[in-house]
Protein backbone atom coordinates (compact mmCIF):
# COMPACT_ATOMS: atom_id res chain seq x y z
CA UNK A 1 0.00 0.00 0.00
CA UNK A 2 1.19 3.34 -1.14
CA UNK A 3 2.56 6.12 1.76
CA UNK A 4 2.99 9.03 -0.57
CA UNK A 5 -0.91 9.93 0.35
CA UNK A 6 -0.27 10.22 3.99
CA UNK A 7 3.62 11.37 3.48
CA UNK A 8 2.51 13.94 1.37
CA UNK A 9 -0.06 15.54 3.54
CA UNK A 10 2.21 15.69 6.54
CA UNK A 11 4.49 17.52 3.83
CA UNK A 12 2.09 20.16 2.86
CA UNK A 13 1.35 21.10 7.26
CA UNK A 14 4.89 21.72 7.50
CA UNK A 15 6.54 25.07 7.70
CA UNK A 16 9.86 24.08 4.90
CA UNK A 17 9.89 27.19 2.62
CA UNK A 18 12.78 28.09 4.03
CA UNK A 19 14.19 24.50 3.08
CA UNK A 20 14.27 25.40 -0.64
CA UNK A 21 17.77 26.21 -1.72
CA UNK A 22 19.14 26.14 1.09
CA UNK A 23 22.34 24.33 2.39
CA UNK A 24 22.09 21.89 5.56
CA UNK A 25 25.33 21.92 7.65
CA UNK A 26 23.89 20.94 11.79
CA UNK A 27 20.35 19.97 12.47
CA UNK A 28 20.20 22.13 14.81
CA UNK A 29 20.00 24.88 12.89
CA UNK A 30 16.43 23.39 11.20
CA UNK A 31 13.53 23.92 12.79
CA UNK A 32 11.31 21.08 13.50
CA UNK A 33 9.08 20.97 11.00
CA UNK A 34 12.40 21.44 8.87
CA UNK A 35 13.35 17.75 10.34
CA UNK A 36 10.23 16.14 10.23
CA UNK A 37 10.05 16.83 6.30
CA UNK A 38 13.46 15.06 5.58
CA UNK A 39 12.28 11.91 7.47
CA UNK A 40 8.74 12.22 5.82
CA UNK A 41 10.84 12.92 2.48
CA UNK A 42 13.05 9.58 3.38
CA UNK A 43 10.47 7.35 4.14
CA UNK A 44 8.51 8.60 0.81
CA UNK A 45 11.70 7.98 -1.35
CA UNK A 46 12.03 4.57 0.28
CA UNK A 47 8.37 3.83 -0.49
CA UNK A 48 8.30 4.74 -4.46
CA UNK A 49 12.02 2.37 -4.22
CA UNK A 50 10.48 -0.67 -3.00
CA UNK A 51 7.74 -0.25 -5.12
CA UNK A 52 10.38 -0.19 -8.67
CA UNK A 53 8.84 3.29 -9.26
CA UNK A 54 11.76 5.50 -10.35
CA UNK A 55 12.77 8.71 -8.26
CA UNK A 56 14.76 10.74 -10.91
CA UNK A 57 13.32 14.40 -10.54
CA UNK A 58 16.86 15.19 -12.58
CA UNK A 59 17.87 13.98 -16.37
CA UNK A 60 21.17 15.36 -15.80
CA UNK A 61 23.77 17.19 -13.37
CA UNK A 62 26.42 16.49 -11.25
CA UNK A 63 27.09 15.63 -7.63
CA UNK A 64 30.87 16.18 -6.52
CA UNK A 65 31.90 14.38 -3.36
CA UNK A 66 34.76 15.80 -1.27
CA UNK A 67 35.89 13.26 1.75
CA UNK A 68 38.60 14.75 3.22
CA UNK A 69 38.48 11.94 5.37
CA UNK A 70 38.34 8.12 4.74
CA UNK A 71 34.94 6.76 4.48
CA UNK A 72 33.00 3.72 3.28
CA UNK A 73 28.91 3.96 4.32
CA UNK A 74 28.54 7.80 3.91
CA UNK A 75 30.88 7.71 1.01
CA UNK A 76 28.27 4.85 -0.99
CA UNK A 77 25.47 6.82 0.39
CA UNK A 78 26.05 10.01 -1.06
CA UNK A 79 26.92 8.20 -4.48
CA UNK A 80 23.48 5.98 -4.00
CA UNK A 81 21.43 9.21 -2.95
CA UNK A 82 22.74 11.12 -5.90
CA UNK A 83 21.95 8.13 -8.77
CA UNK A 84 18.28 7.95 -6.75
CA UNK A 85 17.74 11.51 -7.85
CA UNK A 86 19.07 11.01 -11.40
CA UNK A 87 22.29 13.18 -10.65
CA UNK A 88 25.65 11.62 -11.40
CA UNK A 89 28.97 11.68 -9.37
CA UNK A 90 32.53 13.21 -9.37
CA UNK A 91 34.65 12.69 -6.29
CA UNK A 92 37.01 15.36 -6.12
CA UNK A 93 40.67 13.85 -4.99
CA UNK A 94 42.45 17.17 -3.90
CA UNK A 95 45.80 15.30 -4.47
CA UNK A 96 44.76 15.40 -8.14
CA UNK A 97 43.34 18.84 -8.13
CA UNK A 98 45.06 22.27 -8.32
CA UNK A 99 44.87 22.71 -4.45
CA UNK A 100 48.41 21.79 -3.69
CA UNK A 101 49.58 24.43 -6.29
CA UNK A 102 47.31 27.15 -4.29
CA UNK A 103 44.40 27.67 -5.55
CA UNK A 104 42.53 29.19 -3.44
CA UNK A 105 38.86 27.43 -1.44
CA UNK A 106 37.10 29.86 -3.35
CA UNK A 107 38.18 29.13 -6.68
CA UNK A 108 38.31 25.60 -6.23
CA UNK A 109 34.63 25.46 -4.72
CA UNK A 110 33.35 27.66 -8.20
CA UNK A 111 35.63 25.74 -10.80
CA UNK A 112 34.00 22.38 -9.70
CA UNK A 113 30.70 23.42 -9.94
CA UNK A 114 29.38 24.81 -13.14
CA UNK A 115 26.96 21.97 -13.91
CA UNK A 116 26.95 20.73 -9.92
CA UNK A 117 23.62 20.46 -8.40
CA UNK A 118 24.81 19.29 -5.28
CA UNK A 119 28.68 19.34 -3.12
CA UNK A 120 29.14 16.73 -0.25
CA UNK A 121 31.95 17.46 2.25
CA UNK A 122 33.19 15.42 5.29
CA UNK A 123 35.99 17.37 7.04
CA UNK A 124 36.16 15.58 10.78
CA UNK A 125 39.66 15.29 11.79
CA UNK A 126 40.34 18.62 13.01
CA UNK A 127 38.53 20.90 15.95
CA UNK A 128 37.60 24.68 14.50
CA UNK A 129 38.31 23.78 11.13
CA UNK A 130 35.69 21.38 9.26
CA UNK A 131 32.37 23.38 9.85
CA UNK A 132 34.36 26.62 9.01
CA UNK A 133 35.54 25.11 5.81
CA UNK A 134 31.76 23.63 4.61
CA UNK A 135 30.75 27.22 5.35
CA UNK A 136 33.60 28.71 3.25
CA UNK A 137 32.44 26.31 0.46
CA UNK A 138 28.71 27.54 0.57
CA UNK A 139 29.64 31.11 0.41
CA UNK A 140 31.94 30.70 -2.63
CA UNK A 141 28.82 28.46 -4.36
CA UNK A 142 26.21 31.06 -3.19
CA UNK A 143 28.83 34.07 -4.67
CA UNK A 144 29.53 32.19 -7.69
CA UNK A 145 25.63 32.12 -8.15
CA UNK A 146 24.71 35.46 -7.38
CA UNK A 147 27.72 37.04 -9.59
CA UNK A 148 26.48 34.65 -12.93
CA UNK A 149 29.43 32.20 -12.68
CA UNK A 150 27.54 29.43 -12.12
CA UNK A 151 23.50 28.86 -13.58
CA UNK A 152 22.41 27.10 -10.20
CA UNK A 153 23.32 27.35 -6.33
CA UNK A 154 24.69 23.91 -5.56
CA UNK A 155 23.45 22.64 -2.13
CA UNK A 156 25.81 22.05 0.46
CA UNK A 157 25.25 18.92 2.58
CA UNK A 158 27.45 18.09 5.59
CA UNK A 159 28.38 14.81 5.50
CA UNK A 160 30.57 14.96 8.64
CA UNK A 161 32.66 18.06 9.90
CA UNK A 162 34.19 18.94 13.71
CA UNK A 163 30.89 19.47 15.47
CA UNK A 164 27.97 17.35 13.98
CA UNK A 165 27.28 14.23 11.37
CA UNK A 166 23.72 15.04 10.52
CA UNK A 167 23.17 12.60 7.92
CA UNK A 168 24.43 9.53 10.28
CA UNK A 169 22.71 10.71 13.57
CA UNK A 170 19.06 11.61 11.51
CA UNK A 171 19.81 8.03 9.70
CA UNK A 172 19.90 6.97 13.43
CA UNK A 173 16.69 8.47 14.75
CA UNK A 174 14.66 6.72 11.66
CA UNK A 175 16.19 3.46 12.30
CA UNK A 176 14.70 4.22 15.82
CA UNK A 177 11.30 5.74 14.86
CA UNK A 178 10.67 2.52 12.80
CA UNK A 179 11.88 0.06 15.28
CA UNK A 180 9.71 1.75 17.94
CA UNK A 181 6.61 2.05 15.53
CA UNK A 182 6.43 5.75 15.30
CA UNK A 183 7.55 9.19 16.29
CA UNK A 184 4.85 9.61 18.88
CA UNK A 185 6.41 6.33 20.56
CA UNK A 186 9.98 8.26 21.77
CA UNK A 187 9.16 10.38 24.72
CA UNK A 188 9.98 8.82 27.73
CA UNK A 189 12.19 6.74 25.90
CA UNK A 190 16.25 6.27 27.67
CA UNK A 191 18.93 6.97 25.49
CA UNK A 192 22.37 5.89 26.77
CA UNK A 193 24.95 7.89 24.56
CA UNK A 194 28.36 6.21 25.86
CA UNK A 195 32.16 6.50 25.11
CA UNK A 196 33.60 2.92 24.50
CA UNK A 197 37.00 1.55 24.58
CA UNK A 198 38.98 1.56 21.04
CA UNK A 199 42.69 1.10 20.30
CA UNK A 200 43.11 3.54 18.26
CA UNK A 201 42.50 7.09 19.58
CA UNK A 202 42.05 10.20 17.11
CA UNK A 203 37.75 9.53 16.78
CA UNK A 204 35.99 12.43 16.24
CA UNK A 205 33.24 13.87 18.61
CA UNK A 206 30.76 14.07 16.10
CA UNK A 207 28.74 11.45 16.44
CA UNK A 208 28.40 11.89 19.93
CA UNK A 209 27.80 15.10 19.79
CA UNK A 210 24.86 14.57 16.61
CA UNK A 211 23.26 12.26 18.86
CA UNK A 212 22.65 14.44 22.04
CA UNK A 213 22.13 17.21 19.98
CA UNK A 214 19.28 15.82 18.11
CA UNK A 215 17.50 12.86 20.18
CA UNK A 216 17.10 15.65 22.91
CA UNK A 217 14.58 16.95 20.35
CA UNK A 218 12.26 14.16 20.41
CA UNK A 219 11.17 14.39 24.39
CA UNK A 220 13.63 11.44 25.41
CA UNK A 221 15.53 11.28 28.21
CA UNK A 222 19.28 11.35 26.86
CA UNK A 223 22.35 10.52 28.75
CA UNK A 224 25.50 11.08 28.18
CA UNK A 225 28.40 8.82 29.70
CA UNK A 226 32.01 8.64 29.45
CA UNK A 227 35.37 8.47 31.70
CA UNK A 228 36.16 11.52 33.09
CA UNK A 229 38.44 13.89 30.45
CA UNK A 230 36.52 12.11 27.55
CA UNK A 231 34.26 15.72 27.23
CA UNK A 232 32.54 16.79 24.39
CA UNK A 233 32.21 20.26 23.23
CA UNK A 234 30.07 22.72 25.77
CA UNK A 235 28.27 24.24 23.11
CA UNK A 236 26.94 21.13 22.34
CA UNK A 237 25.59 20.04 25.31
CA UNK A 238 23.76 23.43 25.39
CA UNK A 239 22.37 22.78 22.37
CA UNK A 240 20.67 19.43 24.12
CA UNK A 241 20.26 20.84 27.49
CA UNK A 242 17.96 23.54 25.68
CA UNK A 243 16.60 20.99 23.31
CA UNK A 244 15.52 18.41 26.37
CA UNK A 245 13.89 21.47 27.87
CA UNK A 246 11.49 22.22 25.14
CA UNK A 247 10.94 19.06 23.67
CA UNK A 248 10.01 17.91 27.74
CA UNK A 249 13.07 14.94 28.11
CA UNK A 250 16.00 15.58 29.70
CA UNK A 251 19.49 15.92 29.12
CA UNK A 252 21.83 14.23 31.94
CA UNK A 253 25.75 13.16 32.24
CA UNK A 254 27.52 10.27 33.98
CA UNK A 255 31.22 9.14 34.25
CA UNK A 256 29.62 5.66 35.09
CA UNK A 257 28.66 3.45 31.84
CA UNK A 258 26.48 1.18 33.67
CA UNK A 259 24.65 3.67 35.45
CA UNK A 260 23.63 4.82 31.85
CA UNK A 261 22.48 1.49 30.53
CA UNK A 262 19.91 0.76 33.59
CA UNK A 263 16.63 0.55 32.02
CA UNK A 264 17.97 2.18 28.73
CA UNK A 265 15.85 1.41 25.74
CA UNK A 266 18.35 2.49 23.56
CA UNK A 267 22.16 2.05 23.78
CA UNK A 268 24.74 4.28 21.57
CA UNK A 269 28.34 2.70 22.95
CA UNK A 270 31.03 4.64 20.76
CA UNK A 271 34.56 6.01 21.26
CA UNK A 272 35.86 9.15 20.60
CA UNK A 273 38.64 11.54 21.45
CA UNK A 274 38.51 14.05 24.49
CA UNK A 275 37.75 17.30 22.75
CA UNK A 276 40.38 18.95 24.75
CA UNK A 277 42.83 16.47 23.09
CA UNK A 278 41.06 17.30 19.72
CA UNK A 279 42.11 20.97 20.34
CA UNK A 280 45.42 20.08 20.99
CA UNK A 281 45.97 17.85 18.37
CA UNK A 282 44.61 21.01 15.67
CA UNK A 283 47.07 23.50 17.04
CA UNK A 284 50.00 20.61 16.87
CA UNK A 285 48.95 19.99 13.22
CA UNK A 286 48.55 23.66 12.91
CA UNK A 287 52.62 24.42 13.42
CA UNK A 288 53.75 20.93 11.52
CA UNK A 289 55.02 19.69 14.73
CA UNK A 290 54.70 15.63 14.63
CA UNK A 291 57.05 14.96 17.08
CA UNK A 292 54.19 16.72 19.33
CA UNK A 293 51.39 14.76 17.58
CA UNK A 294 53.30 11.35 17.90
CA UNK A 295 53.67 11.81 22.09
CA UNK A 296 50.15 12.67 21.78
CA UNK A 297 48.95 9.73 20.28
CA UNK A 298 50.88 7.78 22.94
CA UNK A 299 49.28 9.48 25.83
CA UNK A 300 45.94 9.25 24.42
CA UNK A 301 45.84 5.76 23.77
CA UNK A 302 47.31 5.00 27.34
CA UNK A 303 44.43 7.26 28.72
CA UNK A 304 42.41 4.66 26.72
CA UNK A 305 43.51 1.71 28.07
CA UNK A 306 42.74 2.66 31.58
CA UNK A 307 39.23 2.38 30.57
CA UNK A 308 39.25 -1.12 29.24
CA UNK A 309 36.22 -1.95 30.96
CA UNK A 310 34.27 0.99 29.12
CA UNK A 311 32.74 -2.38 26.87
CA UNK A 312 29.52 -3.31 24.94
CA UNK A 313 29.26 -6.82 26.87
CA UNK A 314 26.37 -9.30 27.50
CA UNK A 315 26.64 -8.11 31.47
CA UNK A 316 25.63 -4.56 30.07
CA UNK A 317 22.92 -5.41 27.94
CA UNK A 318 21.20 -7.20 30.62
CA UNK A 319 20.91 -3.87 32.70
CA UNK A 320 19.14 -2.41 29.90
CA UNK A 321 14.85 -2.46 29.99
CA UNK A 322 13.83 -6.08 29.82
CA UNK A 323 17.80 -6.60 28.49
CA UNK A 324 16.41 -5.93 24.84
CA UNK A 325 17.70 -2.53 24.35
CA UNK A 326 18.18 -1.49 20.88
CA UNK A 327 21.67 -1.13 20.21
CA UNK A 328 23.15 1.64 17.72
CA UNK A 329 26.41 1.66 15.91
CA UNK A 330 27.45 4.03 13.23
CA UNK A 331 30.07 1.25 12.15
CA UNK A 332 32.36 -0.08 11.31
CA UNK A 333 32.50 -1.12 15.58
CA UNK A 334 35.59 -2.13 17.23
CA UNK A 335 34.41 -5.75 18.10
CA UNK A 336 36.33 -7.48 20.55
CA UNK A 337 38.12 -10.71 19.40
CA UNK A 338 37.04 -9.93 15.87
CA UNK A 339 38.36 -6.65 14.65
CA UNK A 340 40.95 -6.34 17.79
CA UNK A 341 41.90 -8.00 20.58
CA UNK A 342 39.67 -5.10 23.23
CA UNK A 343 37.47 -2.82 22.08
CA UNK A 344 33.81 -0.98 22.07
CA UNK A 345 31.39 -4.15 21.96
CA UNK A 346 31.57 -7.72 22.27
CA UNK A 347 30.98 -10.16 19.35
CA UNK A 348 28.12 -11.91 20.48
CA UNK A 349 26.33 -8.45 21.30
CA UNK A 350 27.32 -7.16 17.55
CA UNK A 351 26.09 -10.69 15.73
CA UNK A 352 22.63 -10.19 17.55
CA UNK A 353 22.53 -6.94 16.75
CA UNK A 354 23.99 -7.23 12.90
CA UNK A 355 20.85 -7.23 10.99
CA UNK A 356 19.27 -4.15 12.88
CA UNK A 357 22.50 -2.10 12.55
CA UNK A 358 22.54 -3.35 8.82
CA UNK A 359 19.03 -1.85 8.53
CA UNK A 360 20.40 1.53 10.87
CA UNK A 361 22.75 2.25 7.81
CA UNK A 362 20.30 1.61 5.22
CA UNK A 363 18.17 4.57 6.22
CA UNK A 364 21.52 7.27 5.30
CA UNK A 365 21.45 7.46 1.32
CA UNK A 366 17.39 7.86 1.39
CA UNK A 367 17.74 10.91 4.24
CA UNK A 368 20.86 12.28 2.23
CA UNK A 369 18.32 12.24 -1.01
CA UNK A 370 15.87 13.90 0.91
CA UNK A 371 18.29 16.56 2.05
CA UNK A 372 18.88 17.18 -1.28
CA UNK A 373 15.39 16.77 -2.33
CA UNK A 374 14.09 19.36 -0.07
CA UNK A 375 16.53 22.04 -1.45
CA UNK A 376 15.69 21.42 -4.71
CA UNK A 377 12.23 20.89 -5.40
CA UNK A 378 9.96 23.90 -4.19
CA UNK A 379 6.93 22.09 -3.89
CA UNK A 380 8.00 18.21 -2.34
CA UNK A 381 4.58 17.03 -1.78
CA UNK A 382 3.26 17.23 -5.35
CA UNK A 383 6.68 16.50 -6.92
CA UNK A 384 6.31 13.10 -4.45
CA UNK A 385 2.62 12.47 -5.42
CA UNK A 386 3.47 13.30 -9.56
CA UNK A 387 6.69 11.26 -9.17
CA UNK A 388 4.18 7.96 -8.12
CA UNK A 389 1.60 9.18 -10.52
CA UNK A 390 3.92 9.00 -12.85
CA UNK A 391 5.05 5.36 -12.41
CA UNK A 392 8.16 5.03 -14.04
CA UNK A 393 9.64 1.60 -13.47
CA UNK A 394 13.28 2.27 -12.38
CA UNK A 395 13.82 -1.41 -14.08
CA UNK A 396 11.78 -2.64 -16.95
CA UNK A 397 12.44 -6.26 -16.05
Amino acid sequence: MSRIPALSEQLRKLNIEQMYENDFFLTWDKSDDEIAAVFAVADALRDLRERNISTKIFDSGLGISNFRDNSTRTRFSFASACNLLGIEVQDLDEGKSQIAHGETVRETANMISFMADVVGIRDDMYIGKGHTYQQEVADALRDGYETGVLEQKPTLVNLQCDIDHPTQCMSDLLHVIHAFGGVENLRGKKVAMTWAYSPSYGKPLSVPQGVIGLFTRFGMDVVLAHPKGYDVMDAVEKVARSNAEQSGGSFTKTNNMKEAFYNADIVYPKSWAPYAAMEERTELYGVGDFDGIDALEQRLLQQNAAHKDWECTEEMMSLTRDGSALYLHCLPADITGVSCDEGEVAQSVFDRYRVPLYKQASFKPYIIAAMIFLSKVKDPASALEMLEARAAERKAF
